[in-house]
């Protein structure tokens, strides 16, 4: 029977599934452990998102429709939850990507306001800059299959302690007027390519805030384009721009360190930003999960997040400045990033 034999398909999925999946409560070396058992039982390795296509192949071929899951509204918004994991880890713990995408959703994420800036291809970002260490794992996994992601260039820049942005020309509302030099600073801006498993990493710094906005990162994705050899990227286009956000009760805290704490420009919540709200209105999650690295937030944070990106899409954006051989050079009537090449 038709239904016997897309049961058995679905068992064998639903088993590769099981095993490749965290539970709640376990602990690190739980899923350690399972990871390596899962290992040695495949060859190659099936993780949760190929056991999607897997079930969508196994329908395909009995001829039957595809099921979608339909999405839930959420109970409690993600600006009233709490991001910080109970996982007891570091970016250099063992199957690290692993553990901390064995739960990730393939759902689109929302498109978010593109910002004004770009980088060079680096995964440290902080150069001199000063205040709290961040380092920043992101998972890309495409909405029609599921897959991770490869040779996506993550793009990814916020502004400084004091909402200070590098790369534009320094203003009444972007630092000291009298700073000529600010349009052509590199400092917290960069791009990385995504490996087999759809992950990039970033070394930076946690942003400051400026009025108007919550603390924020912007992210674009990058697909088709190249780097050149004086390590910038050029060509390809756009598939994602978003926002990601802090959780409240983080940010308090970061804000209360220097050189946090002598921004003076008043400081917008989560729940009063317009961007967050556009983000979540879709049902996305656009907030980081964390840990802190040491007994303090001063000590550093690992954050990471997954996106769903649909890699058909493309997107436009025109930049507030471009940099070039001679340093940076503004664009009149440029809101948003353009990339920093030069051949």
């Amino acid at each position: 029977m038709i239904y016997s034999r897309l049961l058995s398909k679905l068992a064998a999925a639903a088993c590769v599934f099981h095993i490749s999946t965290a539970h709640p409560g376990q602990t690190v070396q739980e899923l350690q452990d399972e990871i390596v058992e899962r290992d040695i039982f495949f060859e190659d390795t099936k993780t949760p998102q190929s056991v999607a296509v897997a079930v969508a192949k196994a329908r395909a071929d009995l001829g039957l429709p595809q099921k979608k899951k339909p999405i839930k509204a959420r109970a409690t918004s993600p600006v009233s939850i709490s991001h910080l994991s109970g996982l007891d880890l570091t970016p250099t713990s063992p199957n690290v990507e692993e553990i901390i995408y064995s739960n990730s959703s393939c759902i689109l994420s929302l498109e978010g306001e593109t910002g004004p800036f770009c980088e060079h291809v680096r995964g440290d970002l902080s150069e001199t800059q000063a205040g709290v260490p961040v380092v920043i794992d992101g998972q890309f996994l495409d909405t029609t299959t599921c897959e991770p992601i490869q040779d996506l260039y993550w793009d990814i820049w916020n502004c400084n302690s004091t909402g200070v942005y590098g790369g534009i020309p320094a203003s009444p509302i972007n630092g000291n007027t009298g700073d000529a030099s600010n349009i052509n600073k590199t400092f917290l801006r960069g791009l990385q390519p995504t490996d087999a498993n759809g992950v990039a990493q970033f070394t930076s710094l946690f942003p400051g805030h400026y009025a108007g906005r919550t603390t924020h990162m912007h992210v674009v994705a990058h697909i088709g384009g190249t780097v050149l050899l004086n390590g910038t990227y050029t060509g390809g286009k756009v598939s994602h721009i978003g926002q990601v956000f802090f959780d409240q009760s983080l940010i308090t805290k970061v804000e209360s360190l220097s050189p946090h704490n002598t921004n003076t420009q008043k400081l917008t919540t989560n729940a009063a930003d317009r961007v967050v709200a556009a983000e979540i209105a879709g049902g996305s999650d656009p907030f980081f999960n964390y840990v802190l690295l040491g007994d303090t937030v001063s000590d550093g944070i690992f954050a990471w997040i997954t996106f769903g990106v649909n890699q058909g899409a493309t997107y436009t954006a025109s930049a507030a400045a471009r940099l070039t051989a001679n340093g940076g050079v503004p664009i009149a009537g440029g809101v948003a990033p353009l990339l920093h090449s030069w051949k």
